[in-house]
């Protein structure tokens, strides 16, 4: 059949409604997820890092919308790169950000484990970890239809609990535990304060899911990139409060805090604006929205490695089918097994190594608007106007810039496990391409081509670290 004569989804999404979407992958309580570590970073100063994380990803937005005006249909980095720079360079980025996809729903495995063993300390937090891995497996392989009905009860449930802690965190400001004046949190030197932005990249990682919805958008061209930026300025004000207020209320010596009241540092703030009672409440929705994070995470990078089997770029098993529930299981298996590791890894270096490929992939995203834009293949068929040198040249520039700043920021221990990462990228291109005779496999980050099941399951877009 003709692609003429499949069904299209309809174009009834505007302005409104793909901002709101792009804000639903950016969920505030994603705030929770590095609030001990990212404070210590920061050395306290965790709304500044927001700030500073905010003004380099509002740059790279509008990168994002610049390619979506180029290329309407595709969504991702490496389609972006993939065009700009060739097959090679798009290979190596579309490997970089499975470095994401796969560390996704583990890092949403360890924080159930460890802020459900806050509330049940008896119980080592691997235990409910395991619990987690298990049931999201189990769901991936059977395909139950489950994120799309309980996706938006979720985030409904998590705003209320947010708005909860803000104002619960303004009350208790008086209770001389937090910062001693209103721009304190923002005071912090450059060095301690991109460190802190560095990981805080992942907590904006969704805002390009808004790219993928096209087919949805009323005025894909214009409307996406408007709703992209929106987005993602609509996000940071939202980071930027609740880190702001749980600053002005709960400021503790994070240095001298042990690695495991770090990783749970988000409880600990919840019990110091609101008691045990919002604690519970908090810990019960945070759990929830990882859970179904970890679920669209796991089903999204399972079809991911599939469709890498099935194109060439990996192994053809990854590719196998379970005919009764058409379901990659394999592609399953393995993305639950790699998910063990988080037994092992520190929660940081799981977040570091999340914002490693995503800075990765965004200042590339950056450098693709300058060279499609600028320096196409063939040569421009007018010259570049002075506006063009500012929109195509120096703002994807300073993204770039900022990007790589943050990129550098992270520790030496997550740049070697990165760059391990893409060696094997490498080696796994070299085979792919019998050592380089051949062009290199284009990997498929898009939604386009899933069995109805699928769609079911994930939707029409890949997941954030949310």
């Amino acid at each position: 059949m003709s692609t003429q004569t499949e069904p299209h989804l309809k174009r009834t999404l505007g302005l409104a409604g793909l901002t709101l979407f792009g804000l639903t992958y950016m969920t505030a309580i994603t705030v929770f997820t590095t609030y001990g570590f990212a404070n210590l970073a920061s050395d306290g100063h965790l709304p500044a890092s927001y700030i500073a994380a905010a003004v380099a990803m509002i740059f790279t937005a509008l990168s994002y919308g610049a390619m979506v005006r180029k290329y309407p249909v595709a969504g991702s980095a490496y389609t972006y790169t993939q065009q700009s720079f060739g097959g090679a360079v798009g290979f190596l980025t579309g490997w970089a950000m499975l470095l994401d996809y796969l560390f996704i729903p583990m890092i949403n495995f360890m924080v159930i484990g460890t802020y459900m063993q806050t509330r049940f300390p008896d119980i080592p937090w691997q235990v409910f970890m395991l619990i987690a891995l298990v049931g999201v497996f189990a769901l991936n392989a059977l395909g139950i239809k489950l994120i799309n009905r309980v996706n938006f009860v979720i985030i409904a449930i998590s705003i209320v609990m947010v708005v909860m802690f803000v104002v619960l965190s303004l009350r208790s400001m008086t209770a001389g535990e937090g910062a001693t004046s209103a721009i304190e949190p923002f005071m912090g030197e450059l060095g301690p304060v991109f460190a802190g932005a560095g990981i805080l990249a992942l907590s904006f990682l969704g805002f390009d899911a808004i790219s993928t919805l096209s087919e949805e958008a009323k005025n894909a061209r214009r409307d996406i990139p408007r709703a992209i930026v929106l987005a993602t300025v609509f996000g940071g004000l939202i980071f930027i409060v609740v880190s702001w207020a749980g600053a002005m209320a709960y400021s503790p010596d994070w240095g001298s805090m042990s690695e495991a009241d770090l990783d749970s540092a988000g409880v600990g703030a919840m019990l110091a604006v609101g008691g045990e009672a919002f604690a519970n409440f908090g810990v019960a929705v945070y759990v929830a929205g990882a859970f179904g994070s970890g679920l669209t995470g796991s089903t999204s990078v399972s079809r991911i490695l599939y469709s890498m089997g099935r194109d060439g770029a990996l192994p053809k098993p990854f590719a196998r089918i379970w005919t009764r529930y058409g379901t990659p299981i394999v592609a399953a298996g393995v993305v639950s097994a790699f998910a063990l590791l988080g037994l092992v890894i520190p929660l940081l270096t799981v977040s570091t190594m999340i914002s490693f490929g995503a800075l990765a992939a965004f200042s590339l995203v950056n450098l693709s608007v300058i060279r499609t834009y600028l320096f196409p293949k063939g040569g421009r068929k007018t010259p570049a106007t002075v506006g063009d040198w500012l929109r195509y040249g120096l703002l994807p520039l300073i993204g770039f810039a900022l990007t790589l700043w943050l990129w550098t920021s992270l520790s030496g221990q997550t740049f070697m496990y990165g760059g391990i990462w893409l060696f094997f990228g490498v080696l796994v291109l070299a085979w792919s391409t019998k050592l380089f005779r051949r062009p290199a496999p284009k990997m498929d980050f898009s939604e386009d081509e899933p069995s109805t099941e699928f769609i079911d399951v994930v939707g029409e877009d890949h997941p954030a670290a949310r």
